[in-house]
């Protein structure tokens, strides 16, 4: 007889606290203003800066990556080869810059001096010859010496001087060393070369696709050995943060709404939990209410878009998700 009294006064203890919680629940929330909308995530669309075969991915669908993480690779072994080759080219024009830039060497110098000096004792030759020459005629009164001998001596010396001339000239350029406008244009082709270079480890560095911010894969669009481009995609990724709820307020109610205020967001399956936020926006344009608002009595109202920023570490909302998003009065203070 006891055990049902006391079955029976435990439900009523039950029950009357169920009905102090929702009372005192629906306390709390009177005055409130109940919106509907769906979570809103910013969304990434990840492509290669340049064209190439992907070689490998390191990423699947629903993984979470931190920012700065190689999520895909391309096969850059020809990009290298070139980049090998112009560091080659890079090497020799660094070598062909130094030597103009050192100049003549003084052995290259001393050999000029000796070129002038040989030049000379050729010219010497030739003028007493042509002078033995002229006195042969005029002692023979030009019986003893041809006018053929005479002319060919004759043109000897001036050969002879005109090529002492030439090796005094090449004597002084080595001395002087290279032009400056030799410099700067050898200067310039090593700058050319190393831009080259640099371009080329660039685009090496470009073949690693990283993951700008922290984020959830949703989507692994290609896969390896398939030609990627910039204008295809290898990953779609999802932001972690932030995250909003998209909803829409009724003109009767716009003036309820402050950007700043606190938030609830609840889901379907939260059992009374909910996530804090914050109305980050309210359009100042009116739109006609979206179908996936489900009250029926604002599907055909004029509303106005509002976004609710949340604060969700937990990462429980997911995009599109329908939510129940709670605005009272005193959290707008």
């Amino acid at each position: 007889m006891k055990k049902p009294l006391i079955a029976l006064g435990l439900l009523v203890v039950l029950a009357l606290g169920t009905w102090a919680w929702v009372h005192q629940r629906d306390k709390g929330d009177e005055g409130a203003l109940v919106l509907y909308g769906n979570v809103d995530i910013r969304q990434i669309s990840l492509a290669f800066d340049g064209a190439g075969r992907v070689g490998e991915l390191r990423a699947e669908e629903g993984d979470r990556v931190s920012a700065g993480a190689v999520l895909a690779v391309l096969d850059t072994r020809t990009l290298a080869l070139q980049a090998k080759q112009a560091q080659a080219q890079i090497e020799v024009q660094q070598q062909s810059l130094r030597r103009l830039r050192a100049g003549s060497r003084p052995q290259e110098i001393a050999q000029a001096r000796s070129r002038v000096t040989a030049a000379q004792a050729d010219a010497a030759r030739a003028e007493q010859d042509l002078e033995r020459l002229q006195g042969i005629a005029a002692n023979t009164q030009g019986r003893g010496v041809s006018a053929q001998d005479l002319d060919r001596a004759r043109s000897t010396s001036q050969v002879a001087q005109a090529r002492v001339a030439e090796q005094r000239e090449a004597l002084r350029l080595s001395e002087l060393g290279p032009r400056a406008e030799d410099v700067a244009a050898a200067a310039a082709q090593l700058e050319a070369a190393q831009a080259q270079l640099a371009l080329l480890q660039h685009q090496i560095a470009q073949g690693e696709l990283k993951a700008p911010t922290d984020a959830v894969v949703r989507s692994r669009l290609l896969e390896p050995g398939d030609m990627a481009t910039p204008q295809r995609p290898v990953f779609a990724l999802a932001l972690t943060q932030p995250k909003w709820v998209r909803v829409y307020v009724d003109e009767p109610n716009l003036s309820r709404v402050k950007p700043g205020m606190q938030a609830r967001v609840s889901t379907d399956g939260s059992a009374g939990r909910s996530i804090t936020g914050r109305v980050g926006y309210i359009s100042s344009v009116a739109e006609f209410t979206p179908k996936s608002v489900q009250t029926e009595e604002l599907r055909t109202s004029l509303v106005y878009e509002v976004r609710v920023l949340v604060d969700d570490p937990q990462d429980v909302l997911r995009l599109g998700q329908p939510v129940t998003v709670r605005l009272t009065p005193a959290a707008a203070q």
